[in-house]
């Protein structure tokens, strides 16, 4: 669907407010979700160490709480990123974000790519599962395959990219796996979106939720600082 225009305001309830750098503190993550419950943001997205305090500073509000797994590689043993769910679901995460096996992906292992994800959707249970590609290091043939398979295993998500490799969403990209996945599964175009016309294209080119650290210059209608998510 189409939209012509959101008022940037509007635009936090698709906003997976995002803090993911290796230098974050629990200071910073504590700013986060302050914003994230004055502006009305879907989320937090935060690294799992952060998840219970994040939850802790959310307190009875709305926002959910976002945890990335096997971020930003996604080049662990799956059990390993099935425990990391696991643990943060415990500690209060309401959504995961894992980073499929991109290396598996690469290699055409697509048995390998399944148990991978397989292994995370069933440590998340009823939670909701976001699937990262990292698109920049993919094909369209891949970048298609993986969409019907996310489709197939019921993931809630796919989602473009981690904002630390070499390049994040793309409107084509997003469009393509918008195409693919079809109504039942939703797409997080993230990387890179730092203002509010960004976001609108993303928007109108079928992304259901968008990943970003701009979300307060986003639905300030300002441009965002250069962040690499």
């Amino acid at each position: 669907m189409t939209v012509n225009k959101i008022a940037p305001a509007a635009m936090a309830a698709f906003i997976d407010h995002t803090l993911l750098k290796p230098e974050a503190t629990a200071e910073q993550v504590t700013v986060l979700c302050a914003e994230a419950v004055e502006h009305g943001f879907k989320s937090v997205c935060v690294n799992s160490a952060f998840t219970a305090h994040a939850k802790r500073q959310l307190g009875g509000s709305s926002v959910l709480v976002c945890t990335v797994v096997g971020f930003p590689l996604g080049a662990m043993l799956a059990e390993a990123k099935a425990a990391e769910a696991r643990l943060a679901i415990d500690a209060g995460a309401t959504e995961i974000d894992m980073v499929v096996a991109i290396g598996a992906v690469k290699a055409g292992d697509w048995v390998a790519v399944k148990a991978d994800i397989d292994a995370v959707l069933d440590a998340c249970g009823e939670v909701p599962l976001k699937v990262i590609f990292e698109t920049c290091l993919l094909t369209d043939d891949e970048i298609i395959r993986l969409c019907r398979l996310c489709r197939e295993l019921g993931t809630a998500f796919v989602k473009t990219s981690t904002g630390f490799s070499s390049g994040g969403a793309a409107l084509g990209t997003v469009e393509l796996m918008c195409r693919e996945v079809g109504a039942q599964v939703g797409v997080k175009a993230s990387g890179g979106i730092r203002d509010y016309p960004a976001a609108l294209a993303m928007i109108n080119a079928g992304a259901t939720r968008l990943g970003t650290s701009a979300g307060v210059a986003i639905v300030n209608g300002e441009a965002g600082l250069n962040s690499g998510y």
